[in-house]
């Protein structure tokens, strides 16, 4: 490979977690004969679609930078789930009601962290964290710990099962949610507007842009996002519980950072995230498959992430 070919590799961070995906994939097979065939491509695409949807939020958030990490998700996730569960309870005529709630309840939250951190200038990590805390206290005081309810069997239909050829509903849901973040952010007033405040938010405000509008929207749309994210959750798994969505705070940000995104912000994209969802379910089910204990696949995963936030890192250096 020439020195230009690898320098546009590094530079191109979506493209290399793609090929990492990849890779893996085939290394699956190699150390865990049967671990490399379709059904279980198909699998982990599936699994890989819950972390991805979540981490399209976290995207944004971390795009926008001034230190921005959404540490609310795993609550929303949870809460999402829980309301949903709640309003549907079997019946089929009402998932839309419960999803419309569910969604409304995870931008409210967004809302609130967003008026956070522009209007009283709170940093983001410490209003998101503060925001998960309350969450999380309004789950067990509204609920007092019991979880009634239940998913509609239409939700495992159009989540769970396959509706084109082989491909189940979350991964056409989460195909149409890529193609609706790339419109939004390659294609609109507002990804552009992101962009700049992520880049310089002084400047972009000399420039015009309504920065502290960015955010609050940016904020919102995440808690939208997370929500979601518990719908799809509970469509699959039929079941919820009080900390449903705290396995997928870290890699919401590690599948964000691990497809290049920049977490100084201005610059990244969620084709990127996407990349890094696949990356990360990958080594999480090879890991399994191993059937290593947690702690030591906790220590493996750790590595990978620290080596390939050291190869992105070299992206400033090559460019300049």
């Amino acid at each position: 490979m020439k020195t230009t070919d690898l320098k546009a590799l590094i530079l191109y961070p979506p493209l290399l977690a793609l090929l990492l995906a990849i890779i893996l994939f085939f290394v699956g097979g190699i150390v865990r004969p049967g671990f490399a065939n379709l059904n279980q491509a198909i699998n982990i695409v599936r699994l890989a679609a819950f972390l991805g949807i979540i981490a399209a939020g976290q995207t944004l958030v971390i795009i926008s930078g001034g230190e921005g990490i959404d540490l609310s998700v795993g609550a929303v996730v949870t809460l999402g789930a829980i309301i949903v569960f709640r309003i549907v309870d079997g019946d089929n005529s009402m998932v839309l009601p419960a999803l419309g709630a569910c969604l409304a309840a995870g931008a409210a939250i967004g809302l609130l962290n967003g008026l956070g951190v522009t209007a009283i200038g709170i940093p983001p990590l410490v209003m998101t964290l503060g925001m998960a805390g309350v969450v999380q206290g309004i789950i067990l005081v509204v609920t007092q710990g019991e979880l009634i309810g239940g998913p509609a069997p239409i939700m495992s239909t159009l989540i769970s099962r396959p509706l084109v050829w082989e491909i189940p509903g979350v991964v056409i849901i989460w195909l149409l949610v890529g193609l609706i973040m790339w419109a939004v952010l390659e294609r609109t007033t507002y990804g552009k507007q992101l962009f700049a405040v992520g880049v310089n938010r002084t400047t972009a405000r000399l420039s015009g842009v309504r920065t502290p509008l960015i955010v609050l929207a940016t904020f919102t749309l995440s808690g939208m996002l997370a929500a979601l994210g518990g719908f799809m959750v509970l469509g699959f798994t039929g079941s919820v519980f009080l900390n449903l969505g705290d396995r997928y705070l870290f890699p919401s940000i590690a599948a964000v950072v691990v497809g290049g995104t920049v977490l100084a912000g201005g610059a990244g994209s969620y084709w990127g995230t996407m990349s890094g969802a696949l990356v990360l379910t990958l080594i999480t089910s090879l890991l399994t498959a191993l059937q290593l204990p947690e702690s030591y696949r906790l220590m493996v995963l750790g590595v990978i992430l620290l080596v390939l936030l050291s190869v992105y890192g070299r992206q400033r250096g090559l460019r300049q």
